[in-house]
């Protein structure tokens, strides 16, 4: 589940159930120089966050078994310590831009993922953490 690296503003926390998707980010991303991390749903998703130091950005699924990505979503900003983590919405649903909007996340990617596009938006909410602009 954790391969995580300590960089500052460079950590990443995928949270999808499809493993396929979260290895093949996961080794993207880490190509990019980020360090990552991973969780198949919501609630391992909440155990990572509440037991190891906050990675700078939060990739989650919207489409999960157990706590989907909504839930995920109203339960960490609902928690003062997780709240200020960045969330950007990677999903295949076909009304995610109106959730995203009504998640009040930072950010949404579609499925089948535009690699540029992915990355364009990590560096962009990651660049804020490392600026201090977020908590």
């Amino acid at each position: 589940m954790v391969r995580m690296r300590s960089r500052p503003g460079r950590s990443i926390l995928i949270v999808d159930d499809d493993v396929d998707i979260r290895e093949t980010i996961s080794l993207i991303l880490e190509d990019e120089g980020y360090a990552v991390a991973s969780a198949a749903n919501g609630e391992e998703a909440l155990r990572y966050l509440r037991s190891h130091p906050s990675p700078s950005l939060i990739l989650l699924d919207l489409m999960m078994p157990g706590m989907d990505g909504v839930e995920f979503r109203a339960e960490q900003q609902r928690d003062a310590q997780l709240s200020g983590i960045p969330v950007i919405v990677v999903t295949a649903s076909g009304n995610a831009r109106e959730r995203a909007r009504a998640m009040q996340v930072d950010g949404m990617i579609q499925k089948p993922i535009a690699l540029d596009a992915l990355l364009e938006t990590i560096e962009r909410c990651t660049a804020d953490v490392r600026s201090g602009q977020l908590s």
